[in-house]
This record gives structure tokens, C-alpha cells and sequence, in this order.
């Protein structure tokens, strides 16, 4: 589900790169896809694993935040996830592995906190339950599939995702950090996530949640991140965007993902063996911009 999307795209490539067949879940049939609607009637096509990675962009900002929109993030989310589980518990031959991919907005943002896999979250707004509940949906009592859940967080990649937005002003001289620039800046590049969901579906052992974000995400600030962003473009980043102009762009919710963060460690991701591409955000960044 979701795999004509950015993250999608990449796995996809990353998945035949491995000798592995992949059909994508989508709202047209086609050459290697079956629709939702086919989905629901006929049921889950024979699959040795399924994956989720369906959902409405939250940071659209082009998409004014009211009731309408919300519906959306949440149904793009949690129904896909439904549909794919149903079909999961129908099927005749259950597949081995059901991953989904979900947030590390289900830790509450803090300056000092630190969250591993095991950390608490899930209930303080609007975002955390939309997680919750998107992870509730996944559950399926009693099925042989095991199933990973990985949090990721926000995805650096080319073509798409959170720099595809920001290049523009950096590239003019015109970026810099958002707000105080001290949050936490929870990153992951768009082939470690890729890389950690193969690395989920080939483990034959591994369940449970892993934190999709790099090991020195910890110690990512934003004003790092616009400092590091600007000098790979070989530009100043002097100009802070101040919080009320990011509220006022995506709404007071939304905002809070961007001008308050949350310091997640992939203590899991690390102890099941998966080794980041891209551990360290100069060396994402430049594979990124080069």
C-alpha cells in the first residue's frame, strides 16, 4: 500500500533490486498493481509479506488543517491499514510479515526527553493518537504474519519529502532554522528507511517496533539541520522563520511538527543488526543536494 509514493518508490526499486517481486495497492489497476476496491472484494493476492506506507501528506502546504483535511490524513492511514489487515486475517495462506510504517509522532515532543522503541506516547493530540490508532489497526489477534511497525522519522530524500520543500529558499540564501531552531529534528534518509523495512521483511525473527530514524538524530537540532542543509548548498542559513509564520502556513497543529520535536534513539533498529547507509546527517544531505 502506498508504493507509488516517495517512500514507496524506494523500496520498491530497493526490493527488485533484491530479486524480489513487488505489487503495489493503489487506486488504479494496472501492470503490477491491484486496486483498494479489488483488495476488498477478491481479498489478498498470494504474497509472502505485506507492507503499509499509505498516507495523505500531513505537511501539504497547500491544504488548509480543518475537519475535511483531517479526515483525510486519518482515512489514508488507518483504513488502508484496516483494509490490509482484514485481508491479512482472511487469507487462506497468510503472508509471513505485515510491516507498517507510522510516526515518531507518537512520542511527545520534548527538548530533553529521550525515546527509544520502548518509551510510552500515543495520547496527547492530534497526532499521537492519529498514530495510536493507526498502529491499533494493524493488529490482527492470532495471525502467523509477524508484524513490524516501524516510527519514522521525517524522511530526507531527493525528488520528494521534507527537502524537496526547502531547497528552493536555501538554495536562495534564504533558508534558516524554524522558530528557536533548538527542537529536536528527528531524521531518516529515504534508503536507510528502505533499507530498514527490507531489512524487516527478509529478518525471519524480527517483530515488534523499531524507531526509523538515524543513530545521530539524537543529537539533531533544527538550527543544525538548516546549518548543515545551507553549507551542503554552499549557502548562508541566516534567516530564522519565525514560529508564528510557520503557524500561520500550517495551522497550529501541524505547526507543532515543525517547531517542537522529539529525540528518538533506534535502540531496537541497531540491536536487530541493521546497518544505517547514512548514520550522519552532512553525509545524508550531500547525497541529497550533490
Amino acid at each position: 500500500g502506498g508504493g507509488t509514493g516517495f517512500v514507496g518508490r524506494a523500496l520498491t526499486q530497493l526490493l527488485r533490486s533484491r530479486g524480489h517481486e513487488v505489487t503495489h495497492v493503489s487506486r488504479q489497476e494496472g501492470k503490477d498493481r491491484i486496486s483498494w476496491e479489488e483488495l476488498s472484494h477478491s481479498g489478498l493476492p498470494l504474497c509472502d509479506a505485506v507492507v503499509n506506507l499509505a498516507g495523505e501528506n500531513v505537511l501539504n502546504p497547500f491544504r488548509r488543517w480543518g475537519d475535511a483535511f483531517c479526515r483525510e490524513v486519518i482515512s489514508s492511514r488507518v483504513e488502508t491499514t484496516r483494509t490490509l489487515a482484514k485481508a491479512i486475517a482472511d487469507a487462506e495462506q497468510p503472508p509471513r510479515a505485515w510491516v507498517l510504517v507510522t510516526g515518531v509522532g507518537y512520542y511527545r515532543p520534548s527538548p530533553t526527553a529521550e525515546y527509544t522503541e520502548d518509551s510510552p506516547g500515543g495520547d496527547f493530540d492530534f497526532f499521537s493518537r492519529l498514530v495510536s490508532s493507526w498502529e491499533a489497526a494493524a493488529l490482527i489477534p492470532g495471525s502467523p504474519a509477524r508484524g513490524v511497525v516501524v516510527r519514522s522519522g521525517v524522511v530526507l530524500g531527493r525528488g520528494g519529502g521534507a527537502v524537496s520543500q526547502m531547497l528552493w529558499p536555501f538554495r536562495l540564501g534564504l533558508g534558516g532554522p524554524l522558530g528557536s531552531g533548538l527542537q529536536p529534528f528527528p531524521w531518516i534518509h529515504i534508503r536507510d528507511l528502505a533499507g530498514i523495512v527490507c531489512h524487516a521483511l527478509e529478518s525471519e525473527c524480527l517483530q515488534g517496533v523499531l524507531n526509523g530514524v538515524s543513530p545521530s538524530s539524537p543529537a539533531t537540532s533544527n538550527g543544525t539541520f538548516a546549518q548543515e542543509l545551507a553549507a551542503a548548498l554552499g549557502r548562508p542559513a541566516l534567516l530564522p522563520v519565525p514560529a508564528w509564520a510557520v503557524r500561520a502556513v500550517f495551522g497550529a497543529e501541524r505547526a507543532v511538527m515543525l517547531l517542537e520535536g522529539q529525540r528518538v534513539v533506534p535502540k531496537h533498529t541497531l540491536e536487530s543488526g541493521y546497518h544505517f547507509v547514512f548514520p550522519d546527517l552532512s553525509g545524508a544531505l550531500k547525497d541529497i543536494v550533490a
